[in-house]
């Protein structure tokens, strides 16, 4: 069977069609997205500042340490600058208004200052690692191998973006950060100090969870919604902070791998201890333990 010459068109002319209805193109001409190759530029370049030397071959000295600073700062805020004008831009678009550029620079002048704040906040975690998991040699080592950093440190820069008000673009970076390290935390979530994930894959939390200081999960921990599918009188889906569908953990938690805490209205309290594989519905008092009931095994000598 031959293939017509033609063939290549055809295909181009009907898959073209699909382009008239949305999501269409990222079209640069008009008012473009952010990009998730810019987004990822964006993750790389705000780790490199957290941890200088860590997280590439680039040689770094005290002495350089000044120029480095200013010259990563420059390249991180150049990116953001960029990506966040299209984020609210297509924003403002779509729902009417208009953004100029002194609004891109005032919020980038702050998420550029947040910097400070949240590298405070990494070391914290940092150290609440280190000190929660006798595997973890030196500090240096939960730094340069535990894929909760850079998961965290992440979130908590895209949740500072995400309370200026910026949109897609703090969702993009969790995203990045989820494909990298098998963590899916909602940029909307809020995260107290010390927080440490040991072994991190296929924990998931929410966007309208609260998570206290020094608070502790093992992997496939999800903090998630009970009824994610509320809507409101117009039978609309309610979004974003408005609608609290993911639970709340105090100070001082600690739950263990494959567990589930579900629904908006769910408290754990504080210095509680969450065992492994429950699915919990409810809030439970400050300095309880809960655990679920051994399973009927079933145990035979194989022969030998």
């Amino acid at each position: 069977m031959s293939i017509p010459a033609d063939h290549l068109d055809r295909v181009a002319a009907r898959l073209r069609v699909t382009f008239d209805r949305g999501p269409g193109i990222n079209d640069a001409t008009t008012i473009a997205l952010p990009d998730r190759e810019s987004v990822a530029q964006i993750c790389r370049q705000f780790m490199s500042l957290l941890f200088p030397g860590y997280l590439s071959a680039e040689p770094i000295t005290k002495d350089r340490l000044d120029t480095y600073l200013r010259s990563h700062l420059a390249g991180l805020e150049s990116t953001l600058l960029d990506q966040s004008a299209r984020a609210l831009r297509f924003r403002a678009r779509r729902e009417g208004g208009e953004v100029t550029v002194a609004q891109v620079q005032a919020i980038v002048a702050e998420l550029v200052l947040d910097l400070i704040e949240v590298r405070e906040l990494v070391l914290a975690d940092v150290d609440w690692a280190f000190n929660n998991d006798p595997s973890a040699a030196d500090r240096e080592t939960v730094v340069l191998s535990y894929p909760c950093v850079e998961a965290i440190s992440i979130q908590r820069f895209a949740n500072r973006m995400y309370r200026r008000g910026v949109p897609v673009l703090p969702r993009m970076m969790t995203e990045y950060a989820h494909r990298r390290t098998g963590v899916d935390i909602h940029p909307g979530a809020t995260i107290g100090e010390s927080f440490f994930i040991d072994h991190c894959t296929g924990v998931v939390i929410g966007e309208t969870s609260r998570i206290g200081k020094q608070c502790v999960l093992y992997q496939g921990v999800g903090l998630v919604a009970w009824n994610p599918l509320a809507r409101d009188d117009a039978g609309e889906l309610t979004r974003g902070q408005s609608n609290k569908r993911h639970p709340d953990l105090e100070d001082n938690v600690t739950i263990y791998a494959g567990s589930t805490i579900l629904g908006g209205d769910t408290v754990i309290g504080h210095h509680s201890v969450i065992g492994g594989n429950v699915w919990l519905t409810k809030s439970v008092e400050p300095y309880s333990s809960v655990r679920a009931q051994d399973p009927g095994l079933v145990i035979k000598q194989r022969k030998r």
